[in-house]
């Protein structure tokens, strides 16, 4: 919303020449306050427009409506929020000589149907922190409708709205306006709690000469007129009043004048002076930029030497090889668009083949600012320190020619966030779901475990959980990632990451520690549950944070109400037991206190006991289906890195089982070290926002 002063400096601006208008009777007021208007606007009652001044003289009004902006179409006046306003204090609005135009739509209420679908409430007006005049709480809550008259066709031939139009729609109270404001040429201003008037002279146009005339439609006889001044000219635009001039004209005829030859001097040199003053701006201000682009100039090219050796430290003091630039243009038949597989966060994901046909993703990083090369540097000493079946493998990197490009390999069947978005392939089957999330708490808890010293993802999430041909995950995007101390519980850096997937106590102390990635991985165990966006602003408000609703509907004993139900989770007894299990897992990694949360070995480990129970329990019911006492063996798990078993144990024989979990610490932490050469091709970051499929046949 405009404020006071700026509306009037922007009247005077496209009035350049404001003339006080001529008293016709003693008790005219030719001014109000500081603000004159010019024809055909006045405060006299023989004013063409008539428009009113406040008592104490500073505010210009129409009825009890505050005048905010006069253009060349119209009159703009604020209308403030304000629940069971009257319709009829609108009224003094339907004038003779202005009404409201089609450029507005009326925020009604206590209407008796709605009219196109915009409701809104008070508090999402105007904020929670800011209470609405005359509403109560019953109004807080109400919903209001968007009213907006359609625009004009054969069966309505007036420009400007009619006050049946607004009195006829069935609505008792005017909660307020909004106004688009076209008075900027192209560009359109939506202003809040704004109405603009429509303004007119009636009869047909009368304009001076270098004018424009626009024809106002009233009604089915009656026609009014405004006059508008061409480009290059300024004044009223009309006969009866001052006309229109030639921008230049005042100095001219100030030169030949010989009424108040002191008064033109002034003028003069008054021009003169405002000339100067522009030209030695301007040459200050180009300056100014003349000296900024230099020094960032400099400063670029510093940080270029500093970029170009801090990578080649990096790539050199590991095993990643470096590939030349024209290799990396070769492979990717120089970047071509039919290559393009996404853009992620800091880079343009393209597919390509290197010189042995070896199928590769290849990531050229957009930003080559200090940030951008720091997450860099850190990927690729992170990814060329461990080696983990289930993490992203980093091929190699090109650091020519200022380029920061990575070279992974390449994942065909994208990220866990598109199957369970429904973006690409079929549904997920619960089984590949708990398998993933197994395989990816493996990936997690060996950085927290296996590594001295620890690594802290920072940035756990659906997105960079990436599936290869079989749908064996592999955690990616290690830019964020950092070492943690082996003296310390946590290690204090600002936050950062992903909302929705962000540890509270992490941003509310800055404490990183490993129990942050926990309550990410938890964000991605209630996704793999529900298959709901993370951050949903379609939501209601209070479950916007898909955290924050499945805590309260698992602690509620609600969890059927946020279950994917293509899982189909009653379809058989495991699969109802396995989703809760895991709901429950979910429910404390999501703890607020980071005391409170699992380790991801016990994570990982929950995860495998619950993976391996529906094995555990098809080998009950074969058993107990047996009519002689041989020995079950279980089928093969499928997955060589499993961690450990678990049974089910009959109690008092009542057909009740129970869940043995054996110790498996030790066991656990010697399957992360185990080390698969084998998996597939992956890249790392969420590419597919806006995919194309590549032309080649990786």
């Amino acid at each position: 919303m405009f404020h006071h002063n700026i509306n009037f400096a922007l009247l005077l601006s496209i009035f350049v020449f404001c003339s006080t208008i001529a008293a016709t009777a003693t008790n005219c007021r030719p001014s109000c306050g500081q603000h004159s208007l010019q024809y055909p606007f006045g405060f006299c009652s023989d004013s063409k427009v008539k428009l009113n001044c406040s008592n104490d003289g500073t505010k210009v009004k129409i009825g009890e409506f505050e005048v905010q902006n006069i253009t060349s179409d119209g009159i703009f006046v604020s209308l403030p929020v304000k629940c069971n306003r009257s319709m009829g204090i609108v009224d003094p609005l339907f004038g003779v000589n202005f009404s409201p135009t089609f450029n507005n739509s009326f925020l009604l209420q206590g209407c008796k149907s709605k009219f196109n679908s915009c409701d809104i409430t008070p508090s999402s007006f105007v904020g929670d922190h800011n209470p609405v005049e005359g509403c109560d709480r019953k109004n807080e809550s109400e919903d209001f409708i968007c009213f907006k008259q359609l625009p004009r066709n054969s069966s309505r031939r007036e420009d400007v709205l009619q006050q049946s139009d607004l009195m006829g729609i069935g609505c008792n109270f005017l909660f307020s306006a909004i106004a688009y404001d076209k008075s900027k040429g192209k560009e359109l201003l939506l202003q809040l709690q704004m109405l603009e008037l429509g303004w007119w002279l009636k009869g047909p146009c009368n304009c001076s000469n270098n004018a424009s005339c626009t024809v106002v439609k009233l009604g089915t006889k009656d026609q009014g007129y405004r006059c508008r001044c061409h480009e290059g000219f300024v004044g009223d635009g009309f006969k009866d009043g001052d006309g229109c001039r030639s921008t230049f004209s005042s100095v001219r005829q100030c030169k030949g004048s010989t009424l108040w030859p002191g008064g033109c001097r002034k003028a003069i040199k008054i021009v003169v002076l405002v000339g100067v003053v522009i030209i030695a701006a301007i040459l200050v201000v180009a300056l100014s930029l003349l000296c900024y682009f230099t020094r960032r100039r400099s400063s670029w090219l510093r940080k270029q030497v500093t970029v170009k050796r801090l990578l080649r430290e990096a790539a050199g003091d590991s095993t990643v090889p470096l590939y030349p630039y024209k290799e990396i243009e070769r492979a990717t038949s120089f970047f071509d668009e039919k290559h393009r597989l996404g853009t992620g966060a800091f880079g343009t994901v393209y597919a390509g083949h290197l010189h042995n046909d070896e199928c590769v993703a290849i990531k050229k990083i957009k930003y080559r600012d200090t940030n951008s090369v720091d997450q860099v540097i850190n990927e690729i000493k992170l990814l060329s320190s461990v080696s983990h079946p289930n993490l992203v493998r980093l091929l190699g990197c090109c650091i020519e020619g200022g380029e920061q490009i990575l070279v992974y390999e390449y994942m065909p069947n994208g990220t866990l966030s598109e199957h369970l978005q429904r973006e690409r392939g079929g549904i997920l089957p619960w089984t590949i779901r708990l398998t993933i999330a197994t395989e990816t708490a493996n990936a997690i808890a060996y950085l927290h475990s296996a590594i001295n010293p620890p690594i802290y993802h920072r940035d756990i999430k659906s997105s960079n959980i990436l599936l290869d041909y079989n749908f064996q995950s592999k955690v990616a995007d290690f830019g964020l990632s950092r070492l943690g101390m082996s003296e310390t519980s946590h290690i204090s850096t600002a936050p950062q990451g992903t909302p929705g997937y962000v540890d509270p106590q992490y941003h509310q102390n800055f404490h990183l520690s490993d129990k942050s990635d926990v309550y990410s991985f938890g964000v991605v165990l209630v996704e793999i549950i529900s298959a709901m966006k993370v951050v949903d602003f379609s939501r209601p408000k209070s479950e916007t944070n898909l955290a924050a609703l499945a805590v309260e509907r698992i602690r509620r004993g609600c969890l059927d109400d946020i279950i994917d139900p293509f899982l189909e989770p009653h379809r058989d007894a495991w699969t109802l037991y396995s989703v809760h299990k895991v709901a429950e897992l979910a429910f404390r990694c999501l703890a607020f206190h980071s005391d409170m949360r699992p380790t991801m070995i016990e994570v990982a480990e929950e995860l495998e006991v619950i993976r391996r129970s529906e094995w555990e329990t098809l080998e009950e019911t074969i058993c107990t289906a047996s009519s002689v006492g041989s020995v079950c063996s279980s089928p093969r798990i499928g997955r060589e890195n499993s961690l450990v078993g678990a049974s089910f144990e009959r109690v008092g024989g009542q057909g009740s089982e129970t869940l043995i979990v054996p110790p498996k610490t030790e066991m656990f932490l010697q399957s992360m070290t185990e080390v698969k050469d084998n998996s597939p091709v992956s890249v790392h970051d969420a590419w597919l926002s806006g995919t194309s499929s590549p032309s080649t046949n990786c």
